[in-house]
């Protein structure tokens, strides 16, 4: 093995590059016309242009990534993870094709990749699984027959995929149909194979997965669990290692069962086993047949290097090390920063402004920031949201939360909305903290969370915000008339007034009487972006923010300071009706980019309130737009194929008339 070529983009694509760098070897990036200039394409041997946008006409065509590896001279392929990765037909195409393929036999992706065959194994085997039906009738009338004898509530999955996409809590039979129809929905789209399965569903468990290594020679270790339980929308966001809910004997348990599936599926290589687990009973929920997005938790425990333990292996060579050689030390953890709003949205745009905190690598202590951002990246609706992985490895479960915290604390990135702040109420709440998150604690506590956010930065924003209005103009001399502003936020319009009083500092006076006085020093933090070390009272902190146009021309701000993140928009210099955000009940616009999957509205058509309107996929997953309001559809102003960017007005709507009254009398409408 002389040369890789990385079947893949982004942080994972830079990860592999990184170990083969180290071990000598080559590497080919292979790129969509959106990556062109991205840094997996800068750091790699050579980078071969798939052309196309999507990830169909690029990263998931397999014919044109077999041609770039045979016009770049590369011996192997590293799949990484997502795109092709459990791929079985790619993994066969790549080995016919005379290439060392960098994973598991195409045998087991087949096996342990459908969902309901690794169930089957795992039984076959004594693994603990929970009842359920995954047989090729796949009826209405089946699945509902079948939930009645497993017993409510039951958990509607796709076969194929992974990454929680297909997946659907169903409590009773009535939504039975229709969560069945949107799962099937979503596995067509995101892995072309629309078969499902039901199984019962554990109302309070932990999402604890178990990291194995196979190699060639029958040798099958664990490397230790991973707690992964805390979710949105069944996307992981935080994972840790060791599990605060396993301990010695549990953990020997479960990782004797990874094993026993790996070994009796004829595994080599990397993969996860994943497992629900309710106090010290776990079940199969499925394998992974690759390297996980979380791995480098593990690499952290363990003091391991996975990328490199997976290419010795597809050379042939023995496992580096035995199960009894294995030491896990201190105590890992790592958050997915994604680029995402509140409500869990993916949203693409421009990265204006980055400063990561400094990063090391596999010591005791250190944090690793895995990710392909630089400034000016863009960030594109076709691919998954996910920008990055901060990762860090401390003594204590306590010491890592607070090192994680004031990493995320320390990074600045603007021009695009990101779980950033969301991420670090996550890591302070009690909950968390004292290792009591199950997989429910963000459908039950994330609307806490976010309103404990809001009012952060609702604080944040009255104080700050302002500057964002003053410009570049320095402020050494007083003057006596004091200037109108008018900001927005979150669709509420503040009019205040600034009085430069010299020497940097200002005198703000708002529309209840309340007055600040503030100094700003400006500080320069790059060509893009502003920076001011901002003084109230005896507190002073750094505030930094970017400035994007506005849908109305007016300037539109990304602010941030410490834990907190918002959007303002300077709105001085719009008439009072169109800066009071007077159209928001009467039109309904695209939150991110996206593909109109489903328009379910037609002109004079009566919604109520929260009724859906359509349907948006964008970065693989699905989301329904509803009315804001009991309104009437005045207009559309969309199709369905259609790709909407943020802010497009998709529906017009009027504002519906109360229903009259009917003159039936009271004992026809019985009738």
């Amino acid at each position: 093995m002389k040369r890789i070529l990385i079947a893949n983009r982004g942080e994972i694509a830079r990860r592999v590059i990184a170990t083969a760098r180290r071990m000598g070897l080559e590497t080919v990036a292979v790129f969509s016309e959106p990556d062109a200039k991205a840094l997996h394409v800068q750091e790699a041997t050579l980078a071969y242009a798939l052309g196309g946008k999507t990830s169909a006409e690029s990263y998931l065509n397999l014919a044109r990534l077999l041609e770039a590896a045979q016009a770049t001279g590369a011996d192997a392929v590293h799949p990484g993870y997502g795109f092709l990765s459990e791929d079985a037909g790619f993994a066969q195409a790549v080995q016919d094709a005379g290439l060392i393929w960098i994973g598991p036999p195409p045998a087991a992706i087949r096996q342990l990749g459908s969902k309901a065959a690794a169930k089957a194994l795992a039984q076959a085997h004594d693994v603990p699984c929970l009842p359920g039906y995954a047989g090729e009738d796949q009826s209405d009338a089946r699945f509902a027959k079948e939930a009645q004898v497993i017993g409510f509530p039951v958990m509607v999955k796709a076969v194929a995929g992974g990454g929680g996409r297909g997946m659907r809590l169903v409590p009773n039979a009535d939504q039975l149909a229709a969560a069945a129809a949107s799962a099937r929905s979503e596995a067509l789209a995101g892995f072309g194979n629309g078969d499902l399965l039901i199984e019962r569903a554990v109302m309070h468990p932990r999402h604890v997965e178990v990291q194995i290594f196979a190699d060639a020679h029958g040798q099958v270790v664990h490397l230790g669990e991973r707690d992964c339980s805390v979710q949105r929308r069944h996307q992981k966001i935080i994972e840790e290692a060791p599990s605060p809910a396993v301990d010695a004997a549990l953990r020997e348990r479960m990782g004797a069962c990874a094993v026993t599936l790996a070994r009796a599926a004829g595994y080599v290589g990397a993969g996860t086993v994943e497992f629900l687990l309710e106090g010290n009973h776990f079940f199969l929920m499925e394998m992974n047949t690759r390297l996980q997005v979380e791995h480098p938790v593990t690499e952290a425990l363990t003091g391991l290097d996975l990328v490199e333990w997976q290419i010795r292996v597809a050379r042939g060579e023995p496992l580096p090390l035995g199960q009894s050689e294995l030491r896990f030390q201190g105590h890992a953890m790592e958050v997915r920063l994604c680029a995402e709003d509140e409500m869990f949205r993916p949203h693409a745009g421009q990265v204006q402004h980055l400063k990561a905190p400094a990063a090391t690598c596999f010591e005791v202590g250190a944090l690793r920031f895995d990710h392909a951002l630089q400034q000016g990246s863009e960030v594109s609706p076709f691919y998954d949201a996910m920008l990055g992985k901060l990762i860090v490895h401390a003594a204590t479960r306590a010491e890592a939360i607070e090192q994680l915290t004031g990493a995320l604390l320390r990074l600045e990135l603007l021009g695009l909305p990101t779980n950033r702040a969301f991420l670090i109420e996550c890591l302070q709440d009690e909950t968390f903290k004292a290792g009591k998150a199950l997989i429910s604690f963000l459908a039950t506590d994330a609307d806490r969370l976010q309103t404990r956010l809001h009012e952060k930065e609702g604080r944040a924003q009255q104080s700050l915000s302002v500057l964002c209005s003053l410009g570049d103009a320095p402020s050494r001399l007083a003057c006596p008339y004091p200037q109108p502003r008018r900001l927005r936020h979150r669709g509420q319009t503040a009019d205040l007034y600034v009085k430069a009083l010299g020497r940097q500092q200002w005198q703000v006076q708002y529309g209840d009487g309340r007055q600040d006085q503030l100094q700003a020093h400006p500080v320069a933090i790059g060509e893009d972006a502003h920076g001011w070390q901002v003084a109230l009272g005896d507190c002073s902190q750094m505030l930094t923010g970017v400035c994007l146009e506005g849908l109305e021309g007016q300037s539109r701000w990304h602010m941030q300071a410490h834990g907190v993140d918002w959007w303002v928009e300077d709105v001085s210099y719009l008439p009072p009706a169109a800066a009071g955000g007077a159209s928001v009940a009467t039109e309904l616009r695209a939150p991110f980019n996206g593909k109109l999957l489903k328009l379910a509205v037609q002109p004079g058509q009566r919604l109520q309130a929260g009724e859906a309107a359509l349907v948006i996929e964008s970065m693989k997953l699905e989301h329904s737009l509803a009315a804001p309001a009991a309104v009437v559809v005045a207009e559309v102003l969309v199709s369905e194929g259609q790709q909407v960017m943020p802010g497009q007005v998709l529906l017009r709507f009027a504002a519906a008339e109360p229903a009259a009254e009917s003159a039936v009398p009271p004992a026809a409408q019985q009738e």
